[in-house]
C-alpha cells in the first residue's frame, strides 16, 4: 500500500529568514537551541538567525562535523538539557539539520541512539516527544528540511538512517540568499545531491504519482541551473531554483531511494571525510545502467521521461551526460579519485545491502551488482 505524506510548513522567498521569531512562536518554541556548525558561523549567516530572533532567550551548539556523528548529537543534547530548551532551530547544510535530528531524539528519549535507527527496527520507537524542530537551510542539496530522516555515523562508525514523520521540521525557512556565500565547489557538490534525489527518487517503482511529478520538475530546475549557480554564486534565479530542487527533491523521496544512495551512505561510514553529495555524483552512472535494465523502468519509460527534463536526445545519453556535467563543475568523478581502495569494497557492499535505500531500487543488487558498480566507479 502506498503512502502519501506531506506534512509540514515552508516558507520559501528571499528574506525569508526573517519569519523565523515568529514561526518558533507559532511551535511553541519560548528557548531554542541554535545547531549549526563553524563554517555557517565563520561566513556570518548564524549571525543573521540570531538576528531574526529578535532577543529571544537561545543557546548555541556550533560544532557540528561534516559529517554529523552521535557524539555530536550528545554534546549537542548536553546543552539543550542544561540551559532549559524547549526546541530546536538547525540553521545549515543537511549536516546541522541531521545532527538537530539526532538532538531532537535524544534529548527525549531514553537509551542508546542505535535504539532508533532504522535498520534496526527503530523508527516506531521514535515519538511525538520529540523536540520540535525548525529548519533553515544554507545548502541546496539534502533537503533535510522538509524530510523525515536523518542520517548520522554512530559510535560504532555505521552510517544509519532515522526516519520518523515525527523528525519531519514544524517549519521550513528556505531563503536563497542564504546560499550566496556558498564557495563553488560545496554548490556543485550539494547540487548534484539535490539532482541525484530527484533522479533516485523517480527511478524508483513505488507508486506515488505526486513524488513523481515533484522529483521530475525537481530534476528540471536543479539540471538547468547548477551550473549557473555554480559559476556566480551570486546569480538569484540560478539560487532559487537549486534551492527548489533540493527541496522538491526531498519532498519526493519519502517514495524510497536506491543503490546510489546504498553505495554513498556506506561508503561515508569507511571514511566521514567524504562528501556525500561528491559520492552521488560520482555512482548515479553505474546505478542509472543498472536501473535501465529494471522491467518497470522500462515499461514506464523513466528514463525517456528523465532525458526529457534534462534536455537530453535519448535516455542513453543520461550517464554520461551525469560524468560529463560532474567534470564541468569541477567535482572527481572516480572513487580513485578520492582515494577510495578496492580493499574497502567488501565492506562497502556490506553496507549497501544492508542500508534502508537498498531495498527501494527499481531492481534488486546482488553483491556481485554493487561490486560492479564500485568497479565500475573507480
Amino acid at each position: 500500500m502506498a503512502l502519501i505524506y506531506y506534512v509540514t510548513q515552508i516558507h520559501f522567498d528571499f528574506g525569508a529568514i526573517q519569519l523565523l521569531r515568529q514561526e518558533c512562536e507559532r511551535v511553541g518554541i519560548s528557548r531554542p537551541l541554535v545547531v549549526t556548525d563553524q563554517g555557517v558561523k565563520a561566513a556570518g549567516v548564524l549571525q543573521k538567525a540570531l538576528d531574526a530572533l529578535g532577543g529571544m532567550p537561545h543557546a548555541v551548539f556550533d560544532q557540528t562535523p561534516s559529517n554529523p556523528t552521535e557524539a555530536a548529537v550528545r554534546a549537542a543534547s548536553a546543552i539543550y538539557q542544561a540551559q532549559g530548551c524547549d526546541g530546536l532551530v538547525a540553521v545549515g547544510g543537511g549536516s546541522a539539520i541531521d545532527c538537530a535530528k539526532g538532538v531532537a531524539i535524544a534529548a527525549t528519549h531514553a537509551g542508546p541512539l542505535t535504539h532508533y535507527a532504522t535498520i534496526e527496527g527503530g523508527s516506531p520507537r521514535i515519538t511525538d516527544k520529540v523536540a520540535p524542530l525548525i529548519a533553515v537551510p544554507t545548502t541546496s542539496g539534502t533537503g533535510s528540511e522538509v524530510a523525515r530522516g536523518a542520517i548520522i555515523i554512530v559510535n560504532d562508525h555505521r552510517k544509519l538512517g532515522f526516519h520518523s514523520w515525527h523528525l519531519v521540521p514544524k517549519a521550513a525557512i528556505c531563503d536563497p540568499e542564504l546560499t550566496f556565500g556558498m564557495p563553488a565547489k560545496l554548490t556543485a557538490a550539494t547540487g548534484m545531491d539535490a539532482i541525484a534525489h530527484c533522479m533516485e527518487t523517480f527511478m524508483s517503482t513505488a507508486f506515488n504519482p505526486p513524488a513523481d511529478g515533484i522529483a521530475l520538475e525537481g530534476l528540471q530546475r536543479g539540471w538547468s541551473m547548477i551550473e549557473r549557480a555554480t559559476r556566480d554564486g551570486s546569480d538569484r534565479e540560478a539560487r532559487r531554483d537549486l534551492m527548489s530542487a533540493s527541496m522538491q527533491g526531498a519532498l519526493a523521496f519519502q517514495k524510497g531511494l536506491g543503490c546510489v544512495h546504498s553505495l554513498s551512505h556506506s561508503l561515508g561510514g569507511v571514511d566521514p571525510r567524504l562528501h556525500h553529495g561528491t559520492l552521488n555524483a560520482v555512482f548515479l552512472p553505474a546505478v542509472i545502467r543498472f536501473n535501465a535494465g529494471a522491467p518497470q523502468v522500462q515499461k514506464e519509460k523513466r528514463l525517456e521521461r528523465m532525458a526529457h527534463a534534462m534536455g537530453l536526445a535519448s535516455p542513453h545519453d543520461i550517464p554520461e551526460a551525469v560524468r560529463s556535467m560532474t567534470l564541468r563543475l569541477g567535482l572527481p568523478s572516480r572513487l580513485g579519485e578520492l582515494g577510495v581502495q578496492r580493499e574497502w569494497f567488501d565492506q562497502i557492499i556490506d553496507g549497501a545491502l544492508a542500508d534502508h535505500c537498498h531495498k527501494t531500487n527499481p531492481r534488486e543488487a546482488s553483491r556481485a551488482d554493487y561490486r560492479a558498480m564500485l568497479e565500475t566507479s573507480m
